[in-house]
């Protein structure tokens, strides 16, 4: 629900309609304002579909089925709708809600009736949808989360030209100019964008130009990825060598957006040896590659970071959906006595899909099944299908805001790194993603066996390499508390660090930013409450911590290689590459 606070300090609630709490009770309050507005990228393992009508329905009888809850609450509203009237309601608008920040909303009375109103009445909302808990499904209660967060975003009066004040006043100050560039926007995102509103202007990006720079080479290439092999930015480097894996969904450039704000330029600046995989963007002829062909991938990856450095292992660095494919490489490499890899270190990565989270909403076997037979039945999912599910999961940041800024304001969307890479997304191959939507459905990972990957069982506790853990505190795609859990599941020794913000704004984290901050804390033990609690806030970028953590097991210095590649894996490309721009060798496009 919208965020609301009352000037006298009660009944305070944070975006997602539940109260906030302290450092005691493992909340972070002085984070909760920091949700980015870039897009997140999607995690991988969920379906790419609204929740059902069907879905929709029961939840909302569940919310209006609770005779004696929505009697108080109608009475409750009508006496604050009696004050607004009067000018005694001490309602307002949370200090991070960015849609009320006109002064018109305070100084021009009607204006200020209307938005006390509304922020009432999608604070009710969302009193009654918190009722669920309890008495209906997760699913349900997490059903009800979405669809009333989703009416009441769209409900807000901001995003209607007639009752927004600044859009009225623009209109005045260009002439009637900002809502003919509005319509002219609408226009074009009905024809070309699937009916959503463009959130960045990419014009001013290009990937080899402005994004994905730091200097290095394509050592090797097949049909489902590049390796790339990163020119260092010390006269020494470390022995062991690190193997990056992206999720397949999004390009890998996030990891190198911009010069300052590179986790590889970091990371080579820190004596690592850095090799990415850059998967490639299938289509429908690639709709058959499964777990089994990138699990294969990550194995054949680090043989040839092997044979390019000479290491005997590597050390696994794995994000998002790579993650889950890594953990299921590594299961079958402790199977089959394969001990290539050194230590893995996991970034917003869920393995365990139990943890209550927004994503619950879309986790129903009718719609699960539709997607899963859409994305066979297509060979790929688009990167428009999964981007659209999930823009509505963040309705206010993700949609609402930017039907204000183009099509009420007439604004042009902004230019914007992070959001430029979000907008360069990839497909997922169907056979993958339906082995996700299981995986998602049945939270298949945490059981053992229960998946099998390269001909062996998936049994995450027989995975024994030393991990590093982190999460982030206002991740909704990710929960910091799933991500805790890798840290009980795998038999390694483990250590967790929790980062300030959400999902890809804690991975683009350089050191410097006087905002960024981290916790970390013991061994983890079962209960992540329990850890926090006993943890320590830092100023900084997990990114140092990494480094610290990673040092031990990177073996001693040696002097930096002069040339990339090797006599058997001479480069073919300079970095980034062609995957990462849609090219195969031989195509001109």
């Amino acid at each position: 629900m919208p965020a609301t606070t009352r000037r006298s300090g009660t009944n305070a609630k944070s975006g997602n309609g539940r109260a906030p709490h302290d450092r005691k009770t493992g909340s972070f309050p002085d984070d909760a304002a920091e949700e980015p507005v870039a897009p997140e990228s999607i995690a991988g393992g969920e379906p790419a579909s609204i929740p059902a009508l069907g879905q929709i329905l029961a939840a909302a009888a569940a919310t209006l089925g609770q005779g004696t809850a929505v009697t108080r609450e109608s009475l409750r509203f009508g006496r604050e709708l009696v004050k607004i009237g009067l000018g005694r309601s001490a309602i307002a608008p949370d200090k991070g809600d960015r849609r009320f920040t006109d002064p018109a909303w305070e100084s021009n009375p009607a204006f200020h009736r209307l938005e006390q109103s509304y922020l009432a009445a999608s604070e009710s909302l969302g009193r009654l949808i918190e009722g669920l808990d309890g008495r209906v499904s997760d699913r349900t209660a997490e059903t009800a989360r979405f669809a009333g967060g989703l009416l009441a975003a769209a409900a807000s009066p901001t995003n209607f030209f007639w009752t927004n004040p600044g859009a009225i006043k623009k209109a005045f100050d260009t002439g009637g100019a900002s809502v003919v560039r509005g319509t002219r926007h609408l226009v074009h995102d009905l024809r070309h964008n699937g009916g959503f509103p463009e959130m960045v202007d990419r014009s001013g990006f290009e990937v080899g130009r402005n994004l994905a720079v730091s200097p290095g080479a394509v050592v090797e290439r097949d049909e489902i990825a590049e390796v790339i092999q990163y020119s260092t930015r010390a006269d020494t480097v470390f022995q062991r060598p690190v193997l990056v894996v992206p999720p397949p969904i999004g390009r890998f450039y996030f990891l190198d957006l911009a010069p300052g704000r590179s986790f590889v330029e970091y990371a080579t600046g820190q004596g690592q040896q850095v090799f990415m995989l850059s998967w490639r963007n299938p289509t429908p002829e690639q709709g058959h590659w499964n777990l089994d062909t990138y699990a294969a991938r990550v194995s054949s990856a680090i043989t040839t970071v092997q044979e390019v450095t000479g290491a005997p292992d590597v050390n696994l660095m794995v994000f998002c959906a790579g993650g889950i494919i890594s953990t299921v490489a590594l299961s079958h490499m402790a199977a089959t006595g394969d001990d290539r890899v050194h230590s893995v270190s996991y970034a917003v990565t869920l393995l365990d899909f139990g943890e209550r989270a927004p994503i619950a909403a879309y986790n129903s076997s009718g719609l699960i099944s539709f997607a899963r037979r859409r994305s066979l039945r297509k060979g790929i999912i688009t990167s428009q299908q999964m981007g659209s599910a999930f823009t509505l999961m963040r309705p206010n940041d993700l949609l609402f805001n930017y039907v204000v800024n183009n099509y009420l304001l007439g604004e042009k969307p902004p230019a914007f790194d992070i959001l430029a890479w979000n907008a360069d997304g990839t497909n997922l191959p169907g056979a993958l993603h339906a082995q996700f939507l299981d995986i998602f459905r049945h939270n298949l990972l945490v059981q053992a066996g229960a998946v099998q990957v390269l001909g062996t069982p998936v049994d995450l506790s027989t995975i024994k390499v030393p991990m590093f853990v982190t999460g982030a505190v206002t991740d909704h795609l990710t929960p910091w508390r799933g991500c805790y859990r890798t840290t009980q599941l795998l038999g390694g020794e483990s250590t967790f660090v929790l980062s300030y913000s959400g999902h890809i704004a804690s991975l683009v984290n350089p050191p410097g930013n006087p905002k960024a901050h981290y916790w970390v804390g013991g061994p983890p033990v079962p209960d992540p409450e329990e850890w926090l609690r006993g943890a320590e806030r830092r100023s900084g970028s997990w990114w140092e911590r990494w480094v610290e953590w990673v040092e031990p097991y990177s073996g001693s210095k040696k002097p930096a290689p002069a040339r990339l590649g090797s006599s058997s894996r001479p480069p073919l490309e300079p970095a980034p590459g062609l995957y990462v721009r849609d090219k195969v060798p031989g195509s001109a496009t």
